[in-house]
């Protein structure tokens, strides 16, 4: 169980959200939703640990994140805006890198993504769809139970959403938990939303 309790976020200082409560269990999806400025990616950040609320708590099964930053960032996959791909590396090098740290087989994340045509080319020659899809592809690798997704759709075309729809089934089916910040459609089912007002926005 993932649980926000009562968090409120600085952005400098600007209040981005204050008293906020969220909670996600095994098997549920959550998507964020609300206009630019609202604290959609802030509050992923924040949930991943890599944001400090300045009041409340985040907790995994009722303990606090903040005890142990790196048990959290161990059991959370983060996609954020930025693709955080290595141009220089291929395809298959880019989900080696990965699979070296969090274990994993980047075959099986290549064929999921559709990226085994794209294996040897580098990086740095992929459109900003194909980049999507090999940043969503290292979510394939070794499983854990959380995972934060900001605009996990952008620049996706309609066979790679369908793709995207598939890993989130069977993650959730598997007893993961999901949370997304999104402007669109995602496919998922049986979704909770929140809405973020933000302060300022």
């Amino acid at each position: 169980m993932l649980e926000a309790r009562d968090i409120a976020v600085l952005r400098g200082e600007r209040m981005v959200f204050a008293g906020l409560g969220l909670r996600v269990a095994p098997g549920e999806a959550v998507v964020l939703i609300g206009t630019n400025g609202a604290g959609k990616s802030t509050l992923l950040r924040t949930l991943a640990g890599l944001l400090t609320p300045a009041a409340g708590d985040i907790l995994w099964q009722g303990e606090n994140v903040a005890d142990d930053p790196a048990a959290h960032a161990a059991r959370l996959r983060y996609l954020a805006h930025a693709d955080a791909l290595k141009a220089g590396l291929t395809v298959a090098e880019n989900l080696a890198f990965w699979a070296r740290i969090w274990g994993g087989a980047p075959r099986e994340a290549l064929e999921a993504l559709g990226l085994e045509p794209l294996a040897e080319l580098p990086a740095r020659m992929l459109s900003a769809g194909q980049r999507r899809r090999l940043a969503l592809a290292r979510l394939v690798l070794a499983p854990c139970p959380l995972w934060l997704l900001d605009e996990p759709s952008v620049g996706l075309d309609a066979a790679s959403v369908d793709r995207l729809g598939g890993l989130l089934r069977r993650h959730r089916a598997q007893g993961g938990m999901v949370v997304a910040a999104t402007h669109v459609p995602l496919p998922l089912d049986a979704v909770r939303e929140l809405r973020l007002e933000g302060y300022g926005a």
